[in-house]
């Protein structure tokens, strides 16, 4: 039969010199490849049997063989699919460009890697990343067999084959092998890409392994000298001689070549839930993320309907070190489409703040060739993304049954909860049920918020909390002095994503959640305490405005409290603005824009407490004289202790500390002009004129 010459498509010849002529470090995915259009193959002759079985007559078996010869160079795979016919051969490698070849080339061009060329329906032309000459023999049911061959120099040819033993149906693709691409053919080498690439291929995957074994076999020399024995001593007993004869045999060594199948684990997921055990979850769960430990907790599930998928979550016990570092290319989930391995890296697939959640999906309804650009505008994985949200949102349900399983979970990945209230408005009222917080009520372990709910006293109508930065900051709090003698629960909110997550979530349950420490907290309060209150703001209305005075643009307004009992002052901030936690959190950012701290940092309010003696003294002294210079110095230190005690921090702590130092001083009778240990200009300021003085009281904030 004559050889047909046909010249390459001219994107497939550019593709081709791009496979050949550039460095790629990642050449392995050409068995990937190779095998995952195998499988497809196989798809389709398994598809046509079932409307017409005589398909299968051909070639009953379906299987893709690995064969590796190293004497000649040359790795065949081989598969029982549905084959190609001569035009198939002409058309699909060759002469009619994919709409995929032009897409990959670009992809590559702006720094793709190569192993995603499967992706673009042209993974054939792979082969040439590791073989110099590409046969491939192919027997399809309505023809006959043909053999397309190329060294990708622009040309293929297609010959009738009548020199290769029949394939009975399917396709023979014959690699010879490059000088510098011989690993391909070890059996090590093929395992561990197979299992690393191909290990859920649903069709068996089978490698040629030959081995030499030891054969016995009768010894011809033993045997001549035992003849001339039996002619001297004429021996008729024929059983012995048998038996003689028996012991008489050694050992050759033997070439054998075995098929062993290196995909023999079903696919995990395919199977029934109730048919495996934890231990099958926890070495699956271990091969997949190589892990030590065992998983946390699993969800085995599959979606039917008008999408199919079939999926494996997994819960670590431990956070990873580097859980949120932004560079890190997450590889949690894993994307199989019809048990082909996709990406490890797909970030649509299940939300930033879920990212400790290891597993695979497996789609039926994915096309093969999909590509990152287009899967992010695919449907059908934002489908597959609810359902993984809601699986997953399901089984931290089920942990949180468990007190002490979820203390380990909420230890580990209770920031994760948090970002998912702050980032995502559609589970975000879900999300809230699992958070847990300390409280004034629950100072050693974690309160949940319905458990919060259930413990509100009628009167109070919403959910009360305090940020700080550490439980031991924020317990003893001035804020929380009259919600704790009304016998309201206070939430101590410590962790620094706390406060980003809560002014996200507004309210629980319908119940509002307010901050103690902001403006505009309205305790519920008898007709009596109301009367009783607007008389006491009259009353110290006077020493408001020259509290005000003094501080001047240090705080918008001086109010009188009703949130604290024993502490003189309190600072607190605007309700819509930074609270004294946030604008510390703020602060510490190393990147942070300063500009935004000018509109973000809220007004501060001091509210003084009427019932205090300290506040009752220097009310009484500003009724005396307006002008006392010791109301100005206690007003200074009174609005810095208040700041330190709301959680800001001080501007010019050496100011601060020249006022205690002074104070102390003045305690133990101290003159600090003598004392050379005082504070000297503290001092001086003390004892210059009006002005000097005023201008040493405003060295603060």
């Amino acid at each position: 039969m004559s050889t047909e010459s046909f010249g390459f498509q001219a994107e497939i010849s550019q593709l081709l010199d791009l496979i050949i002529n550039t460095f790629y470090s990642n050449k392995e995915i050409f068995l990937r490849e190779i095998i995952s259009n195998g499988s497809d193959a196989l798809d389709k002759i398994r598809y046509a049997s079932l409307t017409d079985p005589s398909q299968l007559d051909t070639e009953k078996e379906l299987y893709i063989r690995i064969i590796p010869d190293k004497e000649n160079k040359i790795l065949t795979i081989r598969d029982t699919g549905i084959g190609m016919t001569k035009a198939d051969m002409v058309n699909n490698l060759g002469t009619i460009a994919k709409s995929g070849t032009k897409g990959f080339m670009e992809a590559l061009n702006s720094g793709a890697d190569i192993s995603m060329i499967g992706q673009f329906g042209v993974g054939f032309y792979s082969a040439y990343l590791v073989a110099e000459r590409v046969q491939v023999i192919s027997k399809h049911n309505d023809d006959e067999q043909y053999i397309w061959e190329s060294a990708a120099g622009g040309t293929f040819t297609i010959t009738q084959d009548t020199v290769n033993p029949p394939l009975g149906r399917g396709t023979e693709i014959r690699l010879f092998m490059k000088e510098d691409q011989l690993e391909y053919l070890e059996e090590k080498r093929i395992k561990d890409i197979v299992k690393k690439h191909s290990e859920f291929i649903s069709y068996p995957i089978q490698l040629a392994v030959t081995k030499e074994v030891e054969k016995e076999v009768e010894d011809e020399e033993e045997e001549e000298e035992m003849k001339t024995d039996e002619e001297k001593a004429k021996i008729e007993e024929v059983d012995e001689d048998e038996e003689e004869k028996k012991k008489k045999t050694k050992k050759i060594k033997e070439k054998e070549t075995t098929n062993e199948e290196l995909n023999k684990t079903k696919p995990i997921w395919t199977r029934n839930p109730s048919d495996i055990s934890q231990d099958d979850y926890a070495s699956f769960y271990k091969s997949l993320t190589n892990d030590w430990e065992d998983h946390l907790a699993v969800k085995h599930f599959s979606v039917e309907g008008q999408l199919e998928f079939k999926a494996i979550l997994f819960i670590p016990k431990r956070a990873p070190f580097d859980l949120f570092e932004s560079k890190k290319k997450r590889n949690n989930i894993k994307l199989y489409v019809r048990r082909v391995f996709i990406m490890d890296d797909c970030e649509d697939l299940i939300p930033e703040y879920l990212n400790f959640v290891k597993g695979i999906v497996d789609s039926e309804d994915l096309p093969l060739n999909i590509s990152r650009e287009t899967l992010q505008q695919n449907k059908i994985l934002k489908v597959i993304r609810k359902n993984l949200v809601k699986k997953t949102l399901d089984l931290i349900t089920e942990i949180s049954e468990d007190k002490d399983n979820y203390a380990k979970f909420y230890e580990s990945f209770g920031k994760n909860i948090k970002l998912g209230v702050h980032e995502d408005a559609q589970n975000r009222s879900k999300l809230a049920e699992f958070l847990r917080f300390y409280s004034t009520k629950a100072i050693d372990e974690q309160t949940s918020l319905k458990d919060y709910i259930t413990r509100m006293p009628e009167v109070q109508k919403t959910i009360y909390y305090l940020t700080g930065e550490s439980l031991a900051a924020v317990k003893e709090s001035p804020f929380l002095e009259t919600l704790k003698q009304k016998g309201f629960e206070v939430l101590l909110l410590v962790d620094p994503i706390d406060e980003y997550a809560i002014t996200q979530l507004k309210e629980f349950d319908g119940k509002k959640l307010v901050c103690v420490s902001k403006e505009g907290l309205e305790l519920e309060e008898t007709d009596e305490e109301k009367a009783a209150r607007e008389a006491e703001v009259a009353e110290f209305q006077e020493l408001c405005s020259t509290v005000k005075d003094a501080l001047g643009d240090r705080v918008e307004k001086v109010v009188v409290s009703n949130r604290i009992t024993d502490s003189p002052c309190v600072l607190v901030t605007g309700q819509f603005g930074w609270s004294s936690n946030m604008e510390r959190i703020m602060k510490a950012q190393a990147l942070r824009d300063s500009s935004m701290s000018s509109y973000m940092a809220s007004k501060k309010t001091l509210e003084l407490n009427s019932k205090n003696a300290i506040i009752k003294e220097l009310r009484a002294k500003v009724k005396e004289d307006k002008a006392d210079k010791s109301v100005r110095d206690l007003t200074f230190l009174l609005f810095e202790t208040a700041l330190l005690t709301s959680g800001f921090t001080l501007d010019e702590p050496s100011s601060f500390a020249k006022r205690i130092y002074r104070m102390i001083a003045l305690g133990l009778d101290v003159d600090e002009d003598e004392e050379p240990a005082a504070p000297g200009p503290a001092a001086a300021a003390d004892s210059a004129s009006e002005p000097a003085a005023t201008s040493a009281m405003e060295e603060i904030d």
